[in-house]
């Protein structure tokens, strides 16, 4: 099969086309609701497990339009995730995105305690004065972090996103928060990354 010659702006709905037709031909059923976040994700991955892995809370993408609409900030573990997360899109809503991670203050009680600065950057994420969406795709101790907020100060996050990838408590940082009562989107499993998160935020912000 040759190289296909095609517009730039084609490319992306011409591969939303293809993963479309190879779910269908795959016998997978998505809820409407969930299939642009699931096909968004399998874009950015080229991975169709996906389409089994995601898991979504109930109502979860409607309480994160209503969270956004109301004017959500996005908070993420890493700077890779913000650089891709449609900021221009969100600023329409009212709300920003947020990554402390290489924040001085974070990095110095990180140290100080001996925890990591994704757990210590969601602390300080917690003091943003808006409705808040978590979108973590690399370290399970800003779930741990979560969590604990959860447990001890009644903290509600709008949304949390998790999806980090890797091998040490990956697993177990998603079941405490899918243990929680919050909504949630989680990749089971070790997969995900900060690009499914930002592919997931980019999914809601899209189809406002």
């Amino acid at each position: 099969m040759g190289f296909k010659e095609i517009l730039p702006s084609e490319i992306e709905k011409e591969s939303f086309r293809i993963i479309r037709k190879e779910l269908a031909e795959a016998g997978k059923v998505i809820p409407k609701d969930a299939e642009p976040t699931v096909v968004r994700v399998i874009h950015t991955t080229a991975d169709f497990e996906y389409a089994d892995t995601l898991e979504f809370s109930e109502g979860v993408i409607e309480k994160a339009k209503s969270a956004i609409r109301s004017g959500a900030h996005i908070v993420t573990d890493t700077n890779m995730a913000l650089a891709g997360i449609n900021k221009k899109t969100l600023a329409g809503y009212g709300g920003e995105v947020h990554c402390f991670m290489a924040d001085e203050e974070v990095a110095k009680l990180a140290k100080e305690r001996g925890v990591t600065r994704a757990y210590v950057s969601m602390e300080k994420a917690i003091e943003i004065n808006a409705p808040l969406i978590f979108a973590i795709g690399n370290a399970p101790t800003a779930l741990a972090s979560l969590n604990r907020l959860w447990q001890e100060k009644g903290f509600r996050p709008e949304l949390i996103i998790a999806v980090p990838v890797g091998f040490v408590n990956v697993v177990e940082g998603k079941d405490l928060i899918r243990n929680m009562d919050v909504p949630y989107i989680i990749n089971a499993g070790r997969k995900g990354g900060s690009g499914v998160a930002a592919a997931i935020c980019n999914s809601i912000l899209y189809n406002m």
